[in-house]
């Protein structure tokens, strides 16, 4: 027996508080681009704000008021979406190619990475079938053999993009997902040692992963080209030192820093606040999993429990991701960070499924 007992509002309000500190950062890094292009700053600011920040918390708000059940029993029909939606990345007419990497489409003039629904269509049938399965999911049939299948159709779609760090955030997220169900150890060391062969065979064969290894070793080998970046973002960081230069007061973003709305964005926060601000923001992005994961634990149900874990684990590890390659802890990626990379489409799905969570909030066991 449950009860409703409104959303965890505590939860929200650590929501609401990253996307205002979020944006705020956002905000002083774009200072780099207006003092370039005022007409693409406003065009970069009015797209993070109203399509991401505003249409995001209405779609949270909805969310939160439909009962999640319901995306159980449309779940493989989400989840076959989105992986349609990023199939369109390969049609010459609605992809569109970045730094040559196909991960966008654009539809109607509007567009997006459609990773980011995958993301959302692949926690919503992965906890399905987990809910579904229950016990059984300590067998390799019913746990192990069903992720892998359900990731080879995923690996297929990204790493032919190339988008190799989204997949491993898949990747991840799936795993966690299954130890939360019961998973036996022995069989994610299993898929484990199988990522890591994969991941071995990828470096080899793709040159630009190779290039961010070889700038992850030594970045000034390539101090030019693919170890600018991590170069750029060390100066920044380094030079905050423990109290930062101030708000709004980076030099790194003007001039030298690339990607300093988006990919960089944490180097920025790290010289403009400094140590204490990083981990300030760092405790901020924990206490939200934490908060995440007690609502997972009070879910009335699997399903409910699952789907949590599912999306603050993969909200919190691509946050990881970004802010340890930024420090230069593992190699550079392109994966943003959440409520403070440029990105509205990014941004709004974010605020939607934290809607998904809110809803599950208002259900305790009794």
């Amino acid at each position: 027996m449950t009860k409703n007992l409104g959303v965890d509002k505590i939860f929200l309000f650590s929501v609401i508080f990253l996307t205002a500190i979020g944006f705020a950062v956002f905000l002083s890094a774009s200072m780099g681009i207006l003092a370039k292009d005022s007409v693409q700053f406003s065009s970069i600011t009015f797209k993070q704000a109203f399509f991401g920040i505003i249409l995001g918390f209405v779609f949270c708000f909805i969310f939160s008021k439909i009962n999640y059940k319901i995306f159980k029993k449309y779940a493989l029909i989400f989840f076959i979406f989105s992986l349609l939606l990023v199939s369109l990345v390969f049609i010459p007419q609605i992809g569109l190619s970045l730094n040559g990497a196909k991960r966008w489409i654009s539809i109607f003039g509007f567009s997006f990475q459609p990773v980011a629904l995958l993301n959302l269509g692949f926690v919503v049938y992965w906890s399905a079938w987990l809910s579904f399965v229950k016990d059984k999911a300590q067998q390799f049939n019913y746990g192990p053999l069903p992720l892998s299948i359900i990731l080879s159709i995923i690996g297929t779609l990204l790493l032919l993009q190339p988008d190799t760090d989204s997949f491993l955030v898949i990747c991840f997220t799936g795993i966690v997902m299954l130890i939360v169900a019961g998973g036996k150890f022995r069989h994610i060391f299993l898929l484990g040692f199988v990522g890591i062969l994969c991941l071995t065979v990828l470096a080899f064969s793709r040159p630009y992963i190779m290039s961010r290894i070889q700038s992850y070793f030594n970045p000034s080998v390539n101090s030019l080209s693919s170890g600018y970046q991590l170069q750029q973002s060390l100066i920044a960081v380094g030079s905050g030192q423990i109290f930062g230069r101030g708000f709004g007061q980076s030099i790194q973003k003007f001039k030298f820093l690339p990607e300093s709305i988006s990919d960089s964005i944490f180097a920025v926060l790290g010289e403009e606040l400094g140590f204490v601000g990083c981990i300030f923001i760092l405790c901020l992005f924990l206490f939200l999993v934490f908060r995440g994961f007690r609502i997972a634990i009070r879910s009335p149900d699997s399903f409910g429990g699952l789907l949590v874990i599912g999306i603050v684990i993969i909200i919190m590890f691509q946050s990881l991701i970004n802010i340890t390659s930024v420090l230069g802890i593992i190699p550079i990626s392109g994966i943003p960070l959440a409520f403070f990379s440029q990105g509205g489409t990014a941004m709004f799905l974010v605020l939607a499924q934290i809607g998904i969570v809110l809803n599950v909030s208002k259900y305790v066991k009794n």
